[in-house]
């Protein structure tokens, strides 16, 4: 057997893991005394799990998730209004196939960014594309497009994510131009993706804070009526951490 030509045919169909795999086997006497059927499958599995994992490692870049959260890291000891079952639910990813949207509210620091963050990784994990923006920067975005005249480009890309994740909803100031555009991306991810949503501020006060009435109700129609709702509650996490660390310390 030429197993050099073997090798140099494997990377040249960019199959590197299978190639790895395959030097294993044959550094491996063990292995010999597997059936063709069996090491055929070894190698196909190694170069399976090799392009998944880059996928995933790909999606992750791409996402640009502001912190690192994984589901199985929720804590859900802490009083805050956080139910497991709804959670673990929304991280199956069902309202994505559904194209149903997540809103979580609550004051500064009770975990809304975190939680949406665990929620964007465990739509990565399932082989979803996710995008995380904050409104001000995504405000920022629209502008420089139509500025530009590149704002059906920017329209597209966002319109293509499976879920388009968008934070601190209600700080930045509204434009005629951020609220045009975000009736388009609403309209336009309808029936086609999945919207999460963090907010200090409370659902109720959106309509005031988008300022126009009729651009309002028909963003609000969009967003709210086809969302799960999470209200937080509670004292800044942030705070009990600082705690923590202090008493540590002092032990």
């Amino acid at each position: 057997m030429l197993i050099q030509p073997i090798m140099e045919n494997l990377r040249e169909l960019r199959l590197k893991p299978m190639a790895k795999s395959f030097q294993e086997q044959l550094d491996n006497p063990s292995m010999h005394s597997l059936s063709f059927e069996e090491r055929f499958g070894l190698l196909v599995d190694a170069e399976t799990h090799a392009r998944e994992n880059n996928k995933q490692s790909r999606l992750l870049r791409q996402a640009k998730l502001k912190i690192n959260a994984c589901p199985e890291d929720v804590n859900f000891n802490v009083s805050r209004g956080l139910d497991r079952q709804v959670f673990l639910h929304l991280a199956s990813c069902q309202y994505i196939e559904s194209s149903l949207n997540v809103i979580v509210t609550g004051p500064t620091g009770v975990g809304k960014t975190w939680i949406t963050c665990a929620l964007g990784n465990a739509a990565v994990r399932k082989g979803k594309s996710v995008l995380s923006i904050r409104l001000a920067r995504l405000f920022e975005e629209f502008q420089i497009a139509v500025g530009d005249g590149t704002i059906q480009k920017y329209r597209s890309k966002l319109s293509k994510v499976d879920l388009l994740i968008i934070d601190d909803w209600g700080i930045a100031p509204v434009t005629q131009t951020g609220r045009h555009e975000l009736l388009e991306l609403v309209d336009e991810r309808l029936n086609s993706g999945s919207i999460v949503i963090t907010s200090q501020l409370p659902v109720e006060q959106w309509h005031d804070y988008l300022a126009e009435p009729t651009i309002a109700d028909a963003i609000l129609d969009r967003v709210v009526q086809r969302a799960h709702r999470i209200e937080l509650h509670g004292e800044s996490m942030r705070k009990t951490d600082i705690t923590l660390t202090a008493n540590e310390e002092v032990q």
